[in-house]
């Protein structure tokens, strides 16, 4: 009987790992196109895990619907929904930091009007005080975003080793 339960929880983990991968690397592609934004949305879509960390990247996926979506009268609802699910994962799950760099990442590339800009600077102080306590593939992740980050100066950057 704990074999079988050990398998079954390998598989869990195995195929909730793959998601997870699957959505980093999407979401990574996620703004440099519209394609790209539409495929990151389209792996979120798949996703069901109720685990937080996706849960985050579903809640970017809404967000960025605003910049895929024919219908202007949408985009409002699309970054209101997607930015309250996000902030309230946030709040429930206050010391993850990948939660942080979707929020971060979000944040940085929403045009500015849209108002959703104000924990930019307090997300990169919490990534960067949390980085070193991060697993080996959250910290790769973390330093691909961060060197593209638009908020991040050169020496955070070197700092991400």
């Amino acid at each position: 009987m704990k074999f079988l339960f050990s398998i079954v929880a390998t598989l869990f983990l195995v195929f909730q790992g793959g998601d997870l991968e699957a959505l980093r690397n999407s979401y990574s592609k996620a703004n440099l196109s519209n394609e790209g934004a539409k495929n990151f949305i389209a792996v979120a879509d798949k996703t069901t895990s109720s685990d937080p960390v996706i849960s985050g990247y579903r809640a970017a996926a809404q967000i960025l619907e605003a910049k895929v979506t024919t219908e202007k009268n949408k985009r409002k609802t699309f970054v209101k929904s997607g930015a309250s699910a996000l902030e309230s994962l946030i709040k429930n799950n206050e010391s993850n930091t990948e939660l942080r760099v979707i929020r971060m990442s979000v944040q940085e590339n929403i045009p500015k009007i849209v108002g959703y800009s104000k924990n930019v600077k307090e997300d990169k102080i919490f990534i960067l005080n949390n980085y070193s306590k991060q697993n080996a593939g959250l910290k790769t992740y973390i330093r691909k975003f961060a060197m593209q980050s638009k908020t991040m100066t050169a020496a955070e950057k070197n700092s991400l080793k």
